[in-house]
């Protein structure tokens, strides 16, 4: 007899209110069982007191429907039975209708929040019954001429008797009844669960879809550093290079080995980039850093330009992200001289500050007696050192200086330092 969820009913619901066939097949049962129950208990109190006539059966008839009828409705109104029963209790009868409705009651209403109710219909349910059971059987007992019993057997046999009947369907459906709410939030918090792993699954997947964007943007950044910057000091060691063949055959050779040997240094750094998709953390090579841009600066000397390297304060030790990002924007700084500054005098600055490292670029204004080198600039090469320098909590300008000069600036904060060392 247990209520499922959608057996029970609500002020909002439809006046059909079972959920499943078989509880209207239940509720028709017991209302008959209880109608003719309570129909029999009246036809014998009528025939005891009352002379038997068709009125009489028509009321015993009526009496049984309407009190078999209270228990269609006890899922809708558990209160309506337990009434009707505690009205026809002090006929000796309705003791079905009492069992079935406490049951529904202690079933149907919250415990907790409405334990007054339960507690109220079942004490008075209990008193009554025990009252007409005392009652009738004082009233029945054999005459004082006779062996009777004591009264307190009475009294305890009319106790145990009530209890038999109200105590029983009391505990019964408090106890199926939070079973059946524990289930039912046991299903809330499974589907809840559902719910947050479907979220946590498309977080997941986004947070993927986000990481392979943002490695797939520092790959694209790493080649465009490499690309830009040895392809630039190839192009400028081919253009010497077709200038001076026919006047000194001796630089043209220097030249040509200048321009195989930055190549070769591009395709292996390319190859060290392109290694990160497949190879482990700890056996990708270290990131090139502060310590090689003595020999950056000595590849754009090589390849004809006014370069020098400055260099001011304790040397310190910062993390790999830090010294590769400071190389990149040197590189940067380069191949944009390079590419719009031939000529020019560039000077590049590495300070050791309290606050950190410092990096610049800096190149005069482009004289007139040598052309621009002609390479392509797409404008990436500074977007991407200003998002590179700005993760790791730097500062970074970029922009051209009074006196027609070009300016690219840098500052990483000292926290990115792991140690301090010596200046070499």
């Amino acid at each position: 007899m247990t209520n499922s969820p959608g057996d029970g009913g609500g002020p909002g619901r439809s006046l059909w209110w079972w959920g499943r066939r078989r509880s209207v097949v239940l509720d028709v049962g017991l209302a008959g069982l209880a109608g003719l129950e309570c129909a029999l208990g009246a036809y014998s109190m009528v025939a005891k007191q009352l002379h038997w006539g068709f009125p009489a059966a028509l009321a015993v008839a009526v009496l049984g429907a309407l009190s078999g009828a209270t228990l269609v409705v006890r899922r809708r109104w558990p209160a309506v039975p337990v009434v009707a029963a505690l009205v026809l209790v002090p006929g000796s009868f309705g003791v079905v209708l009492l069992m079935v409705s406490l049951y529904t009651l202690a079933t149907t209403w919250e415990w907790p929040t409405r334990r007054w109710r339960v507690v109220a219909f079942s004490a008075l349910a209990f008193v009554e019954t025990l009252a007409v059971v005392l009652f009738t059987m004082l009233a029945t007992s054999p005459d004082q001429g006779e062996q009777a019993p004591p009264t307190w057997v009475f009294v305890v046999m009319a106790v145990l008797i009530s209890i038999g009947a109200t105590v029983p369907p009391v505990v019964t459906g408090l106890y199926l009844g939070a079973r059946r709410r524990l289930v039912e939030s046991l299903k809330d918090r499974a589907h809840g669960l559902e719910t947050e792993l479907d979220l946590l699954a498309e977080q997941a997947q986004e947070r993927a879809r986000r990481a392979r964007l943002e490695e797939r943007t520092r790959i694209a950044r790493e080649m465009h550093d490499v690309v830009a910057h040895r392809v630039s000091l190839m192009v400028v060691h081919a253009g010497a290079l077709e200038r001076v063949i026919p006047k000194d055959p001796a630089k043209a050779q220097e030249s040509a080995k200048l321009m195989g040997e930055v190549g070769r240094q591009a395709l292996n750094e390319l190859r060290e980039i392109l290694g990160v998709l497949r190879m482990s953390e700890e056996a990708v090579a270290a990131p090139a850093g502060l310590a090689e841009l003595s020999r950056l600066v000595q590849q754009s000397e090589a390849a004809g330009m006014l370069v020098t390297l400055t260099v001011s304060g304790a040397r310190r030790q910062f993390v790999p992200e830090a010294e590769q990002t400071a190389y990149r924007v040197v590189q940067e700084g380069l191949t944009n001289a390079h590419k719009h500054a031939g000529g020019a005098r560039v000077s590049v600055l590495l300070a050791f500050v309290p606050n950190g490292v410092r990096v610049a670029v800096l190149n005069d204004c482009p004289g007139g007696g040598e052309r621009a080198a002609g390479l392509p600039s797409g404008g990436n090469g500074l977007v991407g050192m200003r998002e590179r320098v700005l993760a790791l909590g730097g500062s970074f300008s970029a922009g051209p200086e009074p006196d027609g000069g070009f300016r690219v600036e840098a500052v990483l904060p000292s926290r990115l330092a792991v140690q301090d060392a010596r200046l070499a």
